[in-house]
C-alpha cells in the first residue's frame, strides 16, 4: 500500500510550527487547506496529554468559529492522533503566514481562559470529564512563547528529504 503524504514527512527533523499538510479541491471547486499546527517536537519532546488536547479542542474550536474574520472559513480544528499538535482545516488557499495571527489570538484565548470550558457537559460532549484546562493553558502559552512569537522559515516549511 502506498504511503500517504503525511507519513513521508521526516518527523525526526520537524519543528514546532504551522505547515500546509495538504490542499484539496472539492467537487464544487472549493479549496480546503489542511494546516499542521505542530506544538511539540515529534519524537524529541513529550507529546501533549490527550486531556489537555481535548480541552484545547473545545476552546480553540469555539474561538475559531466565533472569530469575526475567519468563522465562515473554519471547517475543522482537532487533535492529531500522535498528540503533538492539531489540524486546522480552512476553506480557501491559505498559507501558514495567513493564519499565524489567528492562531496567536486563539492560543492567547486558551492560555488566559478561566471558567467553564464550552461544551464540557454530559449533554454536549461524549467524554466531558476527560479535560485538563491547566494543561491546555500551559501548552498554549508554551506554543506562543517558543513558536508563534518567533516564526522562522523552518517553522512554516516542512523539512525536505
Amino acid at each position: 500500500m502506498k504511503k500517504i503524504p503525511s507519513f513521508t514527512i521526516d518527523h525526526t527533523r520537524l519543528n514546532r510550527g504551522v505547515y500546509v499538510s495538504r490542499r484539496d479541491v472539492t467537487p464544487s471547486g472549493d479549496v480546503l487547506t489542511t494546516l499542521d499546527v505542530r506544538m511539540t517536537l515529534p519524537n524529541r519532546e513529550d507529546a501533549l496529554s490527550p486531556r489537555a488536547l481535548h480541552a484545547m479542542e473545545h476552546l480553540v474550536a469555539t474561538f475559531l468559529r466565533n472569530d469575526p474574520e475567519w468563522s465562515s472559513r473554519i471547517v475543522y480544528w482537532g487533535p492529531m492522533g500522535c498528540c503533538t499538535g492539531n489540524y486546522l482545516i480552512v476553506q480557501g488557499d491559505v498559507t501558514p503566514s495567513d493564519v499565524i495571527a489567528l492562531l496567536r489570538r486563539a492560543m492567547e484565548f486558551v492560555a488566559s481562559f478561566s471558567g467553564d470550558i464550552p461544551g464540557a457537559t454530559a449533554r454536549d460532549c461524549g467524554n466531558y470529564t476527560f479535560m485538563d484546562l491547566d494543561g491546555a493553558r500551559q501548552a498554549a502559552r508554551r506554543y506562543i512563547d517558543t513558536t508563534l512569537d518567533h516564526i522562522k522559515p523552518e517553522n512554516i516549511t516542512y523539512p525536505e528529504g
